[in-house]
């Protein structure tokens, strides 16, 4: 399906041209058929050449241009109308200004009511104005809607149209613009827009853009016939389950979930013709949404919009802005940035319109440098492509991510000097100072930083060996001792005498000097290797009190050790209560 928007004055005969194309009647409300007066965005359609061409039929006056700019906003293409008796008229510039601040590319000019007058000078006066827009040269027609004179060659000139336009990216995530929401008797909540991009099914859920409320596509209809799904360029009615019509109006929007971000913040750049002082109180036009905007500007062509209530956009979008009290387009917008810093101390907007210059790739690389770090997706949420350095399901900051394992070393060297004896600084502890967002990427800093992590701390191996001074004296003491007598583990008294208490101990542990045989039982660092050739060599199976004996030792050291060695699987401790060395098990 291709969907083409009517442009035009009032009065030039867009809705007769449609009911011409289509055979359907594009005014819903009793009061424009009574009137002969477009009021509200119509819809109708029609087989072009073997393309079905959606109609968004849209009123010409302009108390009703907001209503206009809901039905071109979501459209990529455009039939300008303007009547051959009349020509160009002021609706026909705001519609053109406007198609052209949307950066619309793809239009047809039908010069109308060409039973009435000559149309070659409407047509050149009007293709002359529109060349210097968006949409360019433009072929022309001409037609009238009264005796069908010219309808054949319209026909034939919107197929082309349709034909040319580009493919629509169907797998993007499905932002649908509501133009209408109301309730079916037996159905309930039903909802009609433009899909742009992306494929809906009945049973997908979608989020509420205006609530973050999710809700399912109970059912679709597009053209009038029920679908089970339908891919973009295409014109939709959803019916909702779970929502109730008055909570949906024009203008909000349905989303796939968690792929969209609402904002109330925007930098933009600005496509106008002439530099003016603007009014600061202006009216953003986005898809079918019309929001009341602040505008403070930043650079020659840049500014920072603060929006009433917020909308999802992307970088890549494209807005405009409409003077609603002087009733002219003031300006194209193309969103740059949806999630931008806050402007703080003097030459703050200057140095933001600088940051602005460059493509979105470099909008991508500042986003990064402000947050160090961010998920693919949240990438993707704000319209910025994937760019930083890979770390662990995340994206960095390239310069941040090459620094961290250094500031890694630093923190732990400082830590370990604050806290020598402690066991090592905690990760925990680490990632906070670091401001790493998530655990998973600790592991590949301290890989790249040559630090090792286990039992929730982190060290700098070659740091254990090296003991406070204090603490290698009493040690050294220690191994003395233990020199002359291998299975004489100091009492309590001996080690507070020496000044060794549970983390001083802990501490030469770790640095090899001493093992650990039990709590406040401590042996040299080959006393289990001697242990074992000692115990190899009595005949099996063998006592405790046979153990002791061998080892030279008393019992509060031969009880722990002898179970350690079970544990390690060294001895066998059998049911009697005689042990067997495993050699001989």
């Amino acid at each position: 399906m291709r969907v083409i928007a009517t442009a035009g004055h009032v009065d030039h005969g867009k809705s007769t041209l449609v009911r011409r194309l289509t055979g359907m009647e594009p005014d819903r409300w009793d009061e424009e058929r009574r009137r002969g007066l477009t009021i509200d965005l119509g819809f109708a359609w029609s087989e072009l050449d073997g393309d079905t061409v959606a109609f968004v039929d849209v009123p010409g006056h302009e108390r009703f241009v907001p209503n206009m700019l809901a039905g071109v906003g979501p459209v990529p293409a455009a039939l300008f109308v303007v009547a051959a008796d009349e020509g160009w008229m002021p609706q026909s510039e705001e519609h053109l200004a406007a198609l052209h601040a949307l950066g619309v590319r793809h239009g047809l000019l039908a010069v109308s009511k060409a039973d009435r007058a000559d149309p070659v000078d409407a047509a050149r006066q009007a293709r002359e104005r529109i060349a210097r827009t968006s949409l360019g040269d433009v072929p022309w027609v001409a037609v009238s809607g009264t005796t069908g004179d010219g309808v054949p060659e319209l026909r034939a000139a919107l197929a082309r149209l349709a034909g040319a336009l580009p493919s629509p990216d169907t797998a993007a995530d499905v932002r649908l613009w509501v133009d209408r929401a109301f309730t079916v008797r037996g159905a309930g909540t039903v909802v009609t827009g433009t899909l742009a991009a992306g494929t809906l099914r009945a049973g997908d859920t979608v989020a509420l853009a205006s609530s973050g409320q999710r809700v399912r596509v109970r059912s679709i209809q597009s053209l009038g016939r029920g679908t089970e799904g339908v891919a973009a360029v295409a014109r939709v009615a959803l019916n909702l389950r779970g929502v109730d019509a008055g909570t949906l109006r024009r203008g909000d929007a349905l989303l796939r979930p968690d792929a969209w971000l609402t904002t109330t913040a925007l930098d933009v750049r600005l496509r106008r013709d002439a530099e003016d002082a603007p009014n600061r109180h202006l009216m953003l036009h986005a898809g079918s949404a019309a929001v009341p905007v602040r505008l403070r500007p930043l650079g020659a062509d840049t500014a920072r919009l603060t929006l009433d209530r917020p909308l999802p956009l992307r970088s890549g979008d494209v807005c405009l802005l409409r003077d609603p009290g002087e009733h002219r387009i003031h300006a194209g917008v193309d969103v740059l940035d949806v999630d931008p810093p806050e402007l703080r101390g003097s030459g703050s907007a200057r140095r933001r319109a600088a940051e602005l210059t460059g493509d979105r790739a470099a909008l991508a690389a500042g986003y990064l440098r402000r947050r160090g770090f961010a998920r693919a997706s949240d990438l993707r949420t704000r319209g910025l492509p994937t760019v930083g350095v890979e770390a662990g399901g995340w994206r960095a900051d390239a310069a941040r991510w090459a620094e961290l394992p250094n500031r890694a070393r630093e923190r732990v060297r400082a830590w370990r000097a604050a806290n020598p004896l402690a066991a090592g600084m905690p990760a925990a502890e680490l990632r906070r100072e670091l401001e790493l967002p998530d655990a998973e990427l600790l592991g590949p800093v301290l890989a790249a930083a040559g630090l090792t992590q286990a039992d929730g701390v982190v060290t700098e191996p070659a740091a254990n060996a090296a003991l406070p001074e204090h603490v290698d004296r009493a040690v050294r003491t220690l191994e003395a001792r233990l020199a002359e007598a291998r299975f004489r583990a100091p009492d309590a008294e001996e080690l507070r005498a020496l000044g060794l208490g549970h983390r001083e101990l802990a501490a030469a542990v770790r640095a090899g000097r001493l093992s650990r045989v039990a709590d406040g039982v401590v042996l040299g660092p080959d006393a289990v290797a001697e242990a074992t050739r000692v115990l190899a060599d009595l005949p099996q199976p063998f006592t405790v009190s046979q153990a002791r004996q061998a080892l030279a030792t008393t019992r509060r050291v031969a009880v722990p050790l002898l179970e350690l060695l079970d544990a390690h699987g060294v001895t066998k401790l059998r049911s009697d209560g005689t042990r067997v060395h495993r050699t001989d098990a």
